[in-house]
C-alpha cells in the first residue's frame, strides 16, 4: 500500500485550478511513490472556499489558510496566492513541518527568498517552485543537444515571454504592480530566465533596461495609482560557458496570449523553439548538404519521455496542465528521495536575485555582475 500525503491548496484561482489538475492528472499518469488526498482548499471567503471545494474535489473548505496550515493531517501546503502573500504562507507551513509547492515568483524580494530558502533546509522539507515551462520534453531534448554538442560552440541566445493581459491602460492595478517585486520581469520574466539558465547554465553578468509604459491605472475605488513597475524589461546576458544574449518580458505586447520562446545559435546549428507550438522544436544543422539546409522540425511523440505516459501517438500534443503534471510528478519523487528536488527555494531564490540584479542595471546604467 502506498502511503497517502493529504494536499492543502491555499488559493482556488487560474493558478490553484492548473495545480489541482497537475495533482488529478499526474496520479493517473505517472507511478507515483505516493497517493494524494485532496484535504482541504483555502480562499479569500468561505463562499470561495466551499465553491472550489466542490469543484475540486477536496473534502474540506475553510478561510482561514492558517488553520489549514496548523492541521496536523496536512502533509503539503500548495500556494497559488498573490505573491506578496508567499512568504508567510511558506514560513508558516515549514514552521509546522509541511513540505511546500509555491508557484512563481517565490517572494516579491530576494532577501525574503532567501529566509524561505534557509528555512525550509533547516527544517529538512521539500519544495518546489511553479516553473512548469522547464517539465516540456522538447525543453529537455534542446539542452540535450546543446549538451552533447549537436549546435557545436554556443554563440548566441534569444529568449522572450510576452503577454497581452496589461496592454489595456483602463486594467485595473493588481497585486502585480506592487513595487515590491512586482513588474513584467518578475511576473513572466522570471521564466525567460529560468528557460536561459535550463538550456544555457548559470548567467554571470545582465544590463537591463526596465520601462513602464502606462503609467497610472484605475485603483478600483474611482481614483488612479501611479504605476512604479515595469511594463517592458529587456537584458542582455553573459554566460559562464562564454555565450553571449538576451531576454525580453512585456506584457503590453498586444496580441500575444503565450509568446515563451527561444532562438540558441552555435557553430554547427540552430534551435527554435515557441511556446505558441511547445509541440514542436525546429533545428538546423550546417552539416545537411548544399541544397538540403533549412530548419527542420521535430514534433514531440513518445520517443520524448515522459510524452509517451499521455499518448502513444506522435503529434497528438501535451497540454499546458499537462506540463503541471509533470512537475508534480518530479516533486512528489523529490519528496520520497527518488531523486533531487527539480526546482526547490533555493532555486527560486536564484531566479529572483537575477531579476533584482537586472533591475538594479538599469536603475544604474551599467553592467552588473550576478
Amino acid at each position: 500500500m502506498k502511503k497517502t500525503l493529504r494536499l492543502g491548496l491555499i488559493g482556488a484561482g487560474f493558478m490553484g485550478k492548473a495545480h489541482v489538475f497537475g495533482f488529478s492528472a499526474a496520479q493517473r499518469v505517472f507511478d507515483l511513490p505516493f497517493d494524494i488526498a485532496f484535504h482541504t482548499v483555502a480562499d479569500v471567503t468561505m463562499a470561495q472556499a466551499e465553491a472550489a471545494r466542490v469543484a475540486f474535489g477536496f473534502a474540506h473548505a475553510t478561510d482561514n489558510w492558517r488553520a489549514m496550515v496548523a492541521d496536523p493531517q496536512i502533509d503539503i501546503v500548495d500556494i497559488t496566492t498573490p505573491n506578496a502573500l508567499h512568504k508567510e504562507m511558506a514560513l508558516a507551513a515549514i514552521a509546522a513541518g509541511k513540505h511546500v509547492y509555491c508557484e512563481k515568483p517565490l517572494a516579491p524580494l530576494s532577501s525574503d527568498a532567501a529566509e524561505m530558502a534557509d528555512a525550509a533546509e533547516a527544517k529538512g522539507v521539500k519544495t518546489q517552485v511553479g516553473f512548469n515551462y522547464l517539465c516540456n520534453p522538447m525543453l529537455s531534448l534542446a539542452r540535450e543537444m546543446i549538451a552533447a554538442g549537436e549546435l557545436g560552440e554556443i554563440r548566441s541566445y534569444r529568449g522572450v515571454h510576452a503577454e497581452d493581459y496589461m496592454t489595456d491602460p483602463a486594467s485595473p492595478y493588481t497585486f502585480r504592480h506592487d513595487p515590491a517585486g512586482g513588474g513584467a520581469l518578475a511576473d513572466i520574466g522570471s521564466h525567460a530566465l529560468a528557460t536561459a539558465e535550463f538550456l544555457l547554465g548559470p548567467i554571470t553578468e545582465v544590463m537591463g533596461d526596465c520601462i513602464t509604459v502606462i503609467g497610472k491605472r484605475p485603483d478600483g475605488k474611482g481614483g488612479s495609482r501611479d504605476i512604479e513597475v515595469d511594463d517592458i524589461a529587456r537584458a542582455f546576458l553573459r554566460f559562464a560557458n562564454g555565450a553571449t544574449g538576451s531576454i525580453e518580458a512585456n506584457w503590453v505586447a498586444t496580441g500575444r496570449k503565450m509568446q515563451h520562446d527561444f532562438e540558441v545559435y552555435g557553430s554547427k546549428g540552430a534551435l527554435v523553439f515557441t511556446q505558441e507550438r511547445f509541440n514542436e522544436l525546429h533545428f538546423f544543422c550546417r552539416g545537411d548538404a548544399k541544397g538540403r539546409q533549412g530548419f527542420r522540425r521535430i514534433e514531440a511523440g513518445p520517443d520524448h519521455a515522459p510524452y509517451g505516459r499521455f499518448c502513444v501517438a506522435a503529434g497528438h500534443q501535451l497540454g499546458f496542465n499537462d506540463l503541471k503534471a509533470i512537475e508534480v510528478a518530479g516533486y512528489l519523487d523529490a519528496i520520497a528521495g527518488r531523486m533531487p528536488e527539480p526546482f526547490n527555494f533555493r532555486a527560486g531564490l536564484h531566479i529572483q536575485a537575477l531579476v533584482e540584479r537586472i533591475v538594479e542595471s538599469s536603475r544604474a546604467g551599467a553592467w552588473r555582475d550576478v
